[in-house]
């Protein structure tokens, strides 16, 4: 048994396996959960056995492994030999993606990986590289300009439309390291030379893209698996309704609809690559235009939300699945518009919550929001523990944030205290560098919020070990 495992007792129908890269993110869990309820055998990778995914029953197997590292690799190389058939490689995060395609001759043996050539691959997970593609085929995006030093980043703050949103070309992990933000946004050109200054470290280049005007309910995304000569198999369309955090966050409420002309540039993008695999496009309605612009796509893996596909009744990961393996595909792979939602509920309420203190939803509109088939991300009554050991970390988390913050104003106040009780000059002592001066006073200076840390993710652990 490798190192850094646990079997957890479940039992399947059989037929090969799927692996999925990154059980501890809400994609992952949800994969390994849908495959399994098709009869799948699925085997788990985590960054961390400590991550409230990993009590899912879905998984007969659970490994731990760097996602971020060739540590996968080896760790699949290990694995591979004990498989009875060729597994299904499904990464559910971008650096998983990338060392997957990266490594894609060394696996083939063992495993059935789904992703255009490496050059493809590169070219649309690099922001720098999708810009230019899309600037050459005509593809919509905002207006954006490429940042590699300070003095890219005072010429584009003098040139670019307000607001703009500021990010990284790929989430790297020495940018999760520090927040698990995707963009920062920016109001003005001094602000964007600040926030410049603060994270020029955690990356090499940045994207500065102008904001496209709109509420969050309009920012469309389409889910596909394409197949050999970039054959779409499924496709399913559907928008955002609420997100967590509120601004620039992932989404915590979503819900199917019909716009095809986000389902028509999803299919242009693709067409032209050669592609096959997953693959996901977000588009946003400018509220000034109309236009639907491209503010990214994902490629390679399941997304957060994708998962809502299936709650409308199409078939979009067994699909994936049983192209990969060679199984004949299942029927159900047409949207038919019923309605369907995806809902993180924990990171819902906490949305929720923000607009409701802001009196800008109210109690009915927040029902009529969450009505409707629906897919849970977290929570389920047949896999229940996930979902409360969630609940339990984040309680955890919560109780640390308030002890750390009550010692940071302890401190604070205690230094406002010591200095303004300072000792006064003794009796014909003369006032002087070293004295107090007269009206002089001591303003505490509060202390810097820390960074925050990836929420879906767990962290990376260098020493893999067995529970």
């Amino acid at each position: 048994m490798i190192a850094g495992s646990r079997r957890t007792g479940t039992t399947v129908a059989g037929g090969p396996p799927a692996v999925v890269l990154g059980l501890d993110t809400i994609t992952g869990l949800q994969t390994a959960r849908i495959l399994a309820a098709r009869g799948v055998p699925v085997i788990g990778v985590t960054n961390s056995l400590e991550h409230y995914a990993c009590r899912t029953r879905a998984c007969t197997r659970v490994l731990e492994a760097d996602l971020r590292s060739e540590d996968v690799v080896d760790v699949l190389l290990r694995l591979g030999p004990e498989l009875g058939d060729r597994a299904a490689l499904f990464p559910c995060t971008d650096l998983a993606v990338l060392q997957i395609s990266r490594h894609r001759d060394r696996l083939a043996p063992w495993y059935h990986v789904a992703l255009p050539e490496h050059a493809i691959v590169d070219m649309l997970m690099d922001k720098v590289g999708f810009l230019r593609h899309a600037q050459e085929h005509g593809l919509p995006i905002p207006g954006t300009v490429i940042i590699d030093s300070r003095d890219d980043a005072e010429r584009a703050a003098r040139s670019l439309t307000y607001p703009v949103a500021l990010k990284p070309p790929l989430k790297s992990a020495v940018w999760q390291s520090h927040t698990s933000a995707k963009a920062f946004p920016v109001s003005d050109g001094r602000e964007l030379l600040e926030v410049y200054d603060r994270v020029a470290s955690w990356s090499d280049r940045f994207i500065a893209q102008e904001w496209v005007d709109g509420g969050v309910d309009a920012l469309y995304s389409c889910n596909a698996y394409f197949g050999a000569g970039s054959r779409p198999l499924v496709t399913f369309v559907a928008r955002k309704l609420r997100q967590w955090p509120p601004h620039t966050g992932t989404s915590s409420l979503g819900e199917e609809c019909r716009n095809d002309e986000v389902l028509r540039e999803t299919l242009r993008l693709f067409a032209g690559l050669d592609y096959r695999g997953l693959a996901y496009v977000e588009m946003k309605q400018d509220a000034r235009t109309g236009r639907h612009l491209i503010i990214e796509p994902n490629i390679g893996r399941p997304t957060g939300r994708s998962a809502i596909a299936e709650a409308g009744g199409v078939e979009l990961l067994y699909t994936a699945y049983c192209d990969m393996v060679g199984r004949p595909l299942p029927a159900a792979r047409h949207q038919r518009y019923v309605g369907a939602k995806w809902i993180d509920d924990r990171r819902d309420v906490q949305s929720a919550l923000y607009f409701v203190r802001r009196g800008q939803l109210g109690p009915g509109d927040w029902w009529r929001s969450v009505r409707g088939p629906k897919w849970h991300a977290v929570v389920s009554r047949s896999d229940p523990q996930p979902f409360v050991h969630d609940l339990l970390q984040a309680g955890r988390r919560g109780v640390g944030m308030l002890l750390a913050r009550g010692r940071r104003t302890w401190a604070t106040r205690r230094r406002a205290t010591g200095r303004v009780r300072r000792p006064g000059p003794g009796p014909g002592s003369l006032p002087g560098p070293d004295g107090p001066r007269e009206g002089a006073r001591t303003v505490p200076v509060p202390l810097s919020p820390t960074t925050s840390t990836a929420e879906h993710a767990g962290a990376a652990r260098p020493a893999r070990r067995e529970r």
